[in-house]
């Protein structure tokens, strides 16, 4: 059968033909709300979703754009890994921290721009209940792990600034990686209770997900039950783990600042300004549109405004970091001179 993709609060002009088993005929939460498993409350086992864009004219501009900048991305992501790799003056716990972004963002739009394309590309945005149920634990798993990330390297930025004395000791390689392994399991823990808290939610139609990609708001907004406490307690939640986050941040650099201002020397100022400003600007960009799209209810989610934050700090964001950091990083740009330089030499 034919289905609109879209509900008769957001009116679109694209059409997705959808088998009969993606919408149930009839709610059949009541029944499904008494069993135990998270399988078991749902009647809907398959999603629809969004593309990028509902005007069908631009469609083809838009998925090239979107393919260049997941390309441009990756390649940017993966030169910062080799050239990190390769270079042993690279080898210092700031460029650990950078590596690992690097890695974080590759795998962060490639959660979900290859879906989105092939969606937006031929109209069909299907997919499965437990594919949606991974999608977004893996993307919001990522995506806080990017942040406690961001937080572990404001705290080298500061110790490398007031007390680069002992900057080499204290800093070392065990605690650098066991400040990216305690990240890293924080997210998977943190995604855990939000995937849970999601989808513990029956789900009986409509199934078209106001997205590109399976989130929380537009999903949440699905639930053919009284999502209000589950949206309080994830707000809650988010709000204590990531403002405590941003917050250790700010106090970074509140120090990172303090240090700056004594240095007697413009030229000295400026050198341990540089070193931290392409961290500064990620946070910004990371921060000023993440908590746009989460710290606020799942009710007053807008679609529209919700694409467009999303593809700012899922896509916009990691594909610019690459660039943010090569461009204020001499060192970095020696290195990936070097790597590419030496690839071309050895063509001829």
């Amino acid at each position: 059968m034919q289905l609109q993709t879209s509900t008769d609060r957001h009116p679109s002009s694209w059409s997705v033909s959808v088998p009969r088993t993606a919408v149930c005929d009839h709610c059949i939460g009541t029944d499904l709300q008494s069993e135990g498993t998270m399988s078991n409350q749902t009647g809907v086992t398959q999603f629809i979703l969004r593309g990028f864009s509902d005007a069908q004219e631009l469609r083809f501009v838009v998925i090239l754009f979107f393919l260049f900048a997941y390309l441009f991305g990756l390649l940017g992501n993966i030169s910062i890994i080799t050239a990190v790799f390769r270079e042993s003056c690279l080898h210092s716990p700031m460029y650990f921290f950078l590596k690992n972004l690097s890695f974080l963002d590759m795998c962060y739009t490639s959660v979900t721009i290859p879906k989105a394309l092939v969606t937006s590309l031929t109209g069909s945005g299907l997919i499965s209940y437990l594919e949606c149920v991974a999608q977004l634990y893996v993307f919001i798993t990522l995506s806080s792990t990017e942040c406690f990330l961001l937080t572990a390297m404001a705290y080298d930025r500061c110790l490398a600034i007031l007390k680069p004395l002992l900057y080499g000791s204290t800093m070392s390689e065990r605690l650098s990686s066991e400040l990216v392994a305690m990240a890293w399991v924080s997210g998977a823990i943190y995604s855990a209770f939000h995937t849970s808290n999601t989808f513990s939610l029956p789900f009986c139609g409509p199934n078209v997900v106001e997205h590109f990609f399976c989130d929380i708001p537009p999903v949440m907004r699905l639930a053919c039950a009284d999502y209000r406490l589950n949206e309080e307690v994830g707000f809650a939640v988010s709000s204590c783990v990531v403002m405590s986050s941003f917050a250790l941040t700010v106090l970074s650099y509140v120090g990172i600042t303090s240090a700056i201002v004594r240095i007697p020397s413009g030229d000295g100022r400026w050198k341990a300004f540089s070193t931290c400003s392409s961290h500064l600007t990620t946070v910004i960009l990371f921060y000023g549109t993440g908590s746009f799209m989460y710290l606020r209810p799942a009710s007053q989610y807008s679609p529209t405004q919700g694409r467009l934050a999303s593809i700012f700090y899922s896509i916009l964001t990691p594909t610019l970091n690459p660039v943010i950091y090569c461009l204020r990083n001499k060192d970095m740009k020696v290195a990936l001179q070097k790597l590419y330089c030496r690839r071309k030499h050895r063509s001829y």
